[in-house]
Formats: C-alpha cells, structure tokens, sequence
C-alpha cells in the first residue's frame, strides 16, 4: 500500500482510533485506572453530592429516617403543648424540602454516574480494539512464518528428493556414476 494512501486512511481514522494505533506503534499498554482519573477531576460539590446520594439510597438512612420520623410523631402526640400538633404541618414541610433537595442531588450523582460508564466503556473499547489489532498482527506474523517455514520444508524435500534421485541412479548402475554426456 503506497504511503499516501495509508495517509489518506490515517487521515480518515477517528481520534480514538488514532491513539490506539499510536499505543501499538509505540507498544505502550493502553489500559489505565479510570477510577482514579475519573474521582481526581471531581469538585467537592460533585464528591458531596456522590456521598449524599450514597447515604440517602442506604439502609442506614432508611431506618435512620423512619427513626426521625417516628420520634417526631410520638413526642407531638405526647405533649401537652406540642410544637407541631396534628396534622404535622411543620413535618410535612421538612419531609417535603428533604425531598427536595435529596432528589437533584441523587440526579447529579446518577448522570455523573453514567458519564463514568460512558467512559469506562469507551476505554474497554480501546482495549478491545487495540487487543484485536494485536491478535491480527501476531496472525499476520504468524502466517508469514508459517509461509516461510512451508518453503524451508519445501526446499529441504526438493534436495532430499534430488539426494534420493541421485542415490537410486547408483543403485540402479551398479554403483557407477551415470555419464550424462
């Protein structure tokens, strides 16, 4: 292939496929920790708002919270006085602001969540990639051995076969080398 089509290939390449055939010109590995890179670009927003949404989706606050609610209930309705009676207005409110503000911060963490994955999945798609590229090219390396094995093989049977010629020329002379004149 000229080198001037292979440009024009090259030049066809997306970015991704390009740092992935760089990795195997260079033989650098390609794999890295995502977790790492991924955790360290992270605001102490977006990192507060991933322990919010952890401790709101576990079983700790669920009991934690059932907890609250149900202290709340018991000492209004025990009190002579009660600072929020029945109906539980101001609880009603609370539950409804926790709700409010709980939900947007799980929402931030769930879509920074699946940018994650989309980036985990694009880096498995360049291993893949680059694994599959290197599996073609030991299979490449390997038929060309193969080629060049076959033709040693072959050309040691050719004088083998040429040796045997020779030998049963002898035996059928007697033992005398022919004259080929």
């Amino acid at each position: 292939m000229s080198t001037h089509r292979l440009a024009e290939r090259l030049h066809h390449l997306g970015e991704l496929e390009r740092r992935v055939l760089e990795h195997i010109v260079e033989r650098r590995p390609i794999s890295r920790n995502q977790n790492e890179a991924f955790r360290s670009q992270l605001t102490l927003g977006q990192r507060v708002a991933d322990k919010v949404a952890t401790f709101g989706g576990s079983w700790t606050f669920i009991f934690l919270f059932a907890g609250f609610i149900f202290a709340w209930t018991l000492y209004n309705s025990e009190r002579i006085r009660p600072f929020d009676p029945y109906p539980f207005i101001l609880l009603n409110l609370l539950l409804s602001c926790t709700a409010a503000i709980q939900a947007p911060v799980i929402m931030m963490s769930q879509n920074r969540q699946e940018e994650k994955d989309r980036l985990d999945a694009q880096h498995d798609y360049e291993v893949n990639l680059k694994a599959e590229l290197e599996i073609v090219a030991l299979q490449n390396r390997l038929d060309d051995l193969q080629q060049h094995h076959l033709a040693a093989i072959t050309q040691a049977l050719e004088k083998q076969a040429a040796v045997l010629e020779r030998i049963q020329s002898l035996l059928v002379s007697g033992g005398r080398p022919r004259d080929n004149s």
